[in-house]
């Protein structure tokens, strides 16, 4: 955690305007526009961004494919990338508190939950693709005497990664830090509403000796500069994380441009199943309590719908309640709070709608359900179980994206798999259960690209993170991150 005084240093540092990053310098936007950064905190005006025009990603397109063609960074030998890319993390971690006080007061996130999930969670990231990539071979072919046949796997070209706001440095360096290692040059889009911790560590990444071209960052709207990116006939792949509304007109651009491969994760709705054996039904409160309120409900895999079996349920959703409560709702930089700001008025505004209309449906609201702190100017909002809820309420169906729990109860192990997959989504769920036959019955029968076993978030950067149905294709973290970044070559020669 962050030296209580050093915490406050960085709360009152003045934050300077922030410029793009292209080809190694800080650009302004080419027509001189800027956008406000309002910081959950407290409603106020924290600094101001370049608002990119297509202008301004075209001219980092076209730094990455000249840093890419040239081979300044895709030339270099894997061990030599690996040691720019150390040093980054080093870099970064030494950073560690300036980077997660500015996140925090540009997105609202706690900051117990800020240092871990975001500097500390990046270097991790950045340290384990750095340190794989020069372990990561080519293949020989089992082929007919006479004959040679090599698999060589080679980068991609230029990447274009649209990153979403809830864990900026988190899921930047899922996209950022295999993509680099396997030698991809990249331009990266931020989201508006919180760019300024990225920015700073693509800053550290050039300190760390990353050349000029490799890694830019073009700051703006996505409908101008994500469209521009997604659209351009230099851009070879795409990877973006957030909604799947987005995720449509990306792979629409996709289809307009040069077909570029585009890797989606769009979030989700995930199931979290307490079954009545489940070994601790006091941990597993606790547990599904922070799945879904920590960061204020704004993860992808969030725990947001809860099914208990029906001979628990009213007790478990008192222990829930108890823990909600609990919770310290309030100022992020204070190390007491659990949950944190709503990234923005407008996010706070959808919340609150999903509680109105379950309300107005005769759903029980357990707890929450209301906005507080408006006297700060901030956008803050109390963990919020709603109970009595069907499967079919939107509020069980749809990606709230906030501190809201939808409680469903169910009485079999069949209605429940049937509930948990009656959704659009499959990126994460939850099982409780001390059956060990239900619950590798469960693991194998829920469509979801990580499911849990008593126990709730946690899964760290060896293995895969993706989904299935409308949550999206492909995968970050792992070595399976680096299938997006490869290509392969077979070389067939005659002997």
């Amino acid at each position: 955690m962050i030296d209580k005084a050093l915490l406050e240093t960085l709360a009152a540092k003045p934050v300077a305007p922030a410029d793009h990053l292209i080809d190694g310098v800080a650009r302004a936007a080419s027509d001189g526009g800027r956008l406000e950064v309002i910081s959950p905190l407290n409603g106020q005006v924290l600094t101001t961004l370049a608002r990119g025009t297509t202008d301004d990603a075209t001219a980092a397109v076209m730094a990455a494919r000249r840093a890419f063609d040239d081979g300044r960074w895709s030339g270099l030998a894997p061990a030599a990338r690996k040691a720019v890319l150390l040093k980054w993390a080093d870099l970064v971690e030494a950073h560690a508190a300036e980077l997660a006080v500015l996140g925090v007061r540009d997105n609202g996130t706690e900051i117990a939950m800020a240092f871990k999930a975001e500097p500390l969670s990046a270097v991790g990231t950045i340290r384990y693709f750095a340190e794989a990539i020069d372990k990561i071979t080519g293949e020989i072919a089992p082929t007919a005497p006479g004959t040679l046949g090599l698999v060589h796997k080679e980068p991609v070209g230029v990447v274009g990664a649209i990153v979403p706001w809830n864990f900026p440095l988190m899921i930047g360096a899922w996209k950022l830090a295999p993509a680099l290692a396997a030698g991809c040059s990249v331009v990266l889009k931020p989201s508006e509403t919180a760019s300024l911790s990225l920015l700073r560590m693509a800053e550290l990444a050039h300190e760390a000796g990353l050349p000029p071209g490799v890694l830019n960052v073009v700051t703006g709207e996505g409908a101008t500069v994500g469209a521009a990116i997604a659209e351009s006939m230099d851009v070879d792949v795409l990877v973006f994380t957030g909604s799947g509304a987005t995720g449509r007109h990306l792979l629409e651009a996709s289809a307009r441009s040069n077909f570029k491969r585009v890797y989606l994760e769009l979030g989700g709705k995930s199931p979290n199943v307490v079954f009545a054996d489940a070994p601790d039904l006091d941990e597993a409160a606790k547990v599904s309590a922070q799945g879904i309120f920590r960061n204020s409900g704004q993860v992808c895999i969030a725990g947001s719908r809860l099914l208990v079996q029906r001979s628990i349920h009213d007790a478990f959703v008192e222990k829930l309640k108890a823990h909600a409560e609990a919770m310290q709702v309030g100022d992020p930089l204070d190390p007491e709070t659990a949950a944190g700001a709503i990234n923005s008025e407008g996010q706070l505004t959808r919340n609150l709608a999903f509680v109105d209309a379950a309300r107005a449906e005769g759903r029980r609201i357990v707890t929450g359900g209301h906005r507080i702190l408006e006297e700060t100017g901030g956008y803050y909002m109390p963990p919020t179980i709603v109970a009595d809820v069907a499967p079919g309420d939107a509020i069980a169906r749809d990606e709230v994206f906030g501190p809201v729990l939808a409680v469903i109860p169910f009485d079999t192990e069949e209605e429940a798999l049937a509930i948990a997959n009656d959704t659009e989504f499959g990126l994460a769920a939850a099982v409780w259960t001390a059956d060990l036959s239900r619950a590798h019955r469960m693991v194998r029968r829920i469509r979801a690209g990580v499911v849990h076993v008593n126990t709730y978030g946690g899964a760290d950067v060896t293995v895969p993170l993706g989904g299935v149905k409308q949550s999206g294709n492909g995968h970050d973290k792992s070595l399976h991150a680096f299938d997006k970044f490869l290509d392969l070559k077979t070389a067939w020669i005659k002997l």
